[in-house]
């Protein structure tokens, strides 16, 4: 179970694990906003699993804008959830990163050498280069100079019905 993590402004900061959520609530650095139904219990303590929380203090939120962090998901979200080899959409649990120029030839864990791949076209890649492979990339790799706001990033199946107030939601 996850908790969504509101500064005081009630803007979305992050997704929370429930242990950290306990650790806020109890520390009185956070107010309860909704509950999931399910209880945790402790030797003198006994409390409704928190969905939402909203931090009593704002905290100032430093954005980096000049720099997107070099993550799997921000690959990901470049690449528009898209294998850079056929071209197809998959959700991410049926995706992988792949070293355009293979680490055994010298390629480096960058921007510029990394995209999206589905699982089939990773498996007929193996350790080539995309020529030596017979594959085509769809567009070069680069570092982007952005990303869309998708710092929280669930499908909208996927999102606890409770934080669906607090989240933008692009159609």
């Amino acid at each position: 179970m996850r908790s969504l993590l509101l500064n005081a402004s009630y803007e979305p900061l992050r997704v929370i694990t429930w242990q950290k959520a306990i650790v806020l609530l109890v520390k009185g650095k956070v107010e309860v906003i909704a509950s999931y139904d399910r209880r945790i219990r402790g030797v003198r303590i006994s409390l409704e699993l928190p969905s939402v929380l909203r931090l009593r203090r704002r905290v100032r939120v430093t954005r980096r804008f000049h720099q997107v962090p070099f993550s799997r998901s921000n690959i990901y979200l470049r690449d528009k959830y898209r294998c850079q080899y056929c071209a197809e959409r998959f959700h991410a649990s049926e995706l992988t990163f792949d070293h355009v120029v293979p680490v055994s030839q010298g390629g480096r864990k960058v921007w510029e050498n990394i995209v999206t791949c589905c699982i089939e076209c990773n498996r007929t890649k193996g350790g080539k280069t995309p020529p030596e492979a017979g594959l085509t990339l769809v567009r070069q790799p680069k570092r982007p100079t952005y990303l869309p706001a998708h710092a929280i990033t669930y499908g909208m199946a996927d999102v606890p019905r409770d934080w669906r107030d607090y989240l933008y939601w692009a159609d």
